[in-house]
């Protein structure tokens, strides 16, 4: 099981690293090499767009399989198409052959989104239910260290050595993770997924409660969290806190907090079980955006202690997050591995957007405190979203209560 665990996390590294190179470092890069402003923001919304879309061909992946091409066959073909989408940008100029980028960084996009859809799905099948914790604790880390590598570690790459460089990094990185998911093995359907069944599979998850309580937990429980993560550097500027300490606190802080939070969450999430390990991540970052709200609003704090409890708030985001996770593992049918999660996954990303959308609104018309107070009152929300969840059943052990056996 371990080595399992270690492959998944090298396979969430390479899911991170595309969104670290596309979110931070490419616009730096396309930047250094005076392209316009507006053309790298749009770019860059274009290359965001397969992520976000995702969830729409996801039932593809659970419909073309059979012998010999499972989920495992589905990552290393678009790792493959990943790598080779990036190698003529190793020597093609960013200004002078844009168009080239554009599409290259596109294919790349749309089979980096398609290979992260795979492996969640192969996850769910690969792992039982009494380890997916751990598995989520260690894949956050591993998405959280290719983010960071490709991000901000990529640029300091090609300062010393050149764009090249930054491309053969990436491509090697994806040889790596090809590497580890060739080695692992997947129980695959004696036959070509038969569409009948698909669709009354689906049918089936559709008219369970949990399936729906599960959305609704995925749209409201993150919403104080996602809101306060958006407004966190604007507030820290308008508090008057230096740009190189923002960076610090982005840049190491926030990464650290994460990483350790995900690696504890997942590990007792599989002991305590799944609810009550989501339920106290939910009241722990919710009570340190209060204090951050009150000890704002008194005026008399500086910015260690805002700083302090923001790195709080992102220990128990990362806690948080690998419990959610390995809880929509738990509610997905592994027949639907990629259709099911990706749609938990789509639902993140709604209260991602509508929560930002909310919190700029509130802090426009109300200040800072008031707007994270608000958006915590919503996340709250989260824990009679929990109790409906727990008097619906259908859940595993896992999920419910404790599990002695889970780290055997």
């Amino acid at each position: 099981m371990n080595r399992r665990i270690a492959i998944f996390t090298l396979l969430y590294a390479s899911e991170g690293a595309p969104i670290g190179f596309i979110w931070w470092a490419l616009p730096t890069l396309l930047r250094s090499a005076d392209l316009p402003i507006e053309r790298i923001t749009s770019l860059t919304a274009v290359l965001l767009l397969p992520w976000i879309l995702k969830f729409l061909w996801a039932p593809v992946l659970d419909l073309l399989r059979g012998r010999g091409w499972g989920y495992r066959a589905w990552i290393i073909s678009m790792q493959t198409v990943m790598a080779v989408a990036l190698v003529p940008l190793v020597w093609l100029d960013p200004v002078a052959d844009f168009g080239w980028w554009r599409v290259l960084l596109l294919i790349h996009a749309i089979a980096a989104s398609t290979q992260d859809v795979a492996i969640d799905a192969l996850a769910i099948g690969a792992v039982p239910p009494e380890a997916r914790g751990r598995l989520n604790g260690a894949m956050q880390a591993g998405m959280l260290t290719g983010r960071s590598i490709f991000g901000g570690g990529a640029l300091l790459v090609g300062a010393w050595f050149g764009r090249e460089w930054i491309m053969g990094s990436l491509v090697a990185w994806i040889a790596v993770a090809l590497a580890g998911a060739a080695m692992l093995r997947e129980v695959e359907p004696p036959r070509r997924a038969d569409a009948g069944a698909f669709f009354g599979a689906l049918a089936a998850a559709s008219r369970l409660r949990t399936t729906w309580i599960g959305l609704a937990f995925a749209l409201v429980s993150a919403a104080a969290f996602e809101a306060t993560g958006q407004l966190a550097g604007p507030f820290l500027v308008d508090r008057g806190v230096s740009s190189g300490t923002i960076g610090l606190f982005f840049g190491l802080l926030v990464v650290g907090a994460m990483l350790c939070g995900g690696l504890l969450g997942g590990t007792l999430s599989d002991r305590l079980g799944r609810l009550p390990s989501a339920a106290g991540s939910l009241v722990g970052f919710v009570s340190m955006i209060v204090l951050l709200a009150l000890a704002d609003r008194s005026g008399a704090a500086g910015e260690g202690v805002l700083i302090v409890l923001l790195t709080g708030m992102y220990f128990f985001v990362g806690y948080f997050t690998a419990v959610s996770y390995a809880l929509f593992m738990d509610l997905t049918d592994p027949r639907l591995g990629a259709t099911q999660f990706s749609a938990y996954m789509a639902a993140t990303n709604g209260c991602e957007s509508w929560s930002a959308f909310a919190g700029g609104r509130l802090v426009a018309a109300q200040g800072y405190p008031s707007a994270f107070l608000v958006m915590s009152a919503v996340s709250l929300l989260g824990l009679p979203i929990l109790a409906l969840m727990r008097r619906a059943g259908q859940l595993g052990a896992a999920t419910q209560r404790p599990v002695s056996s889970a780290l055997r």
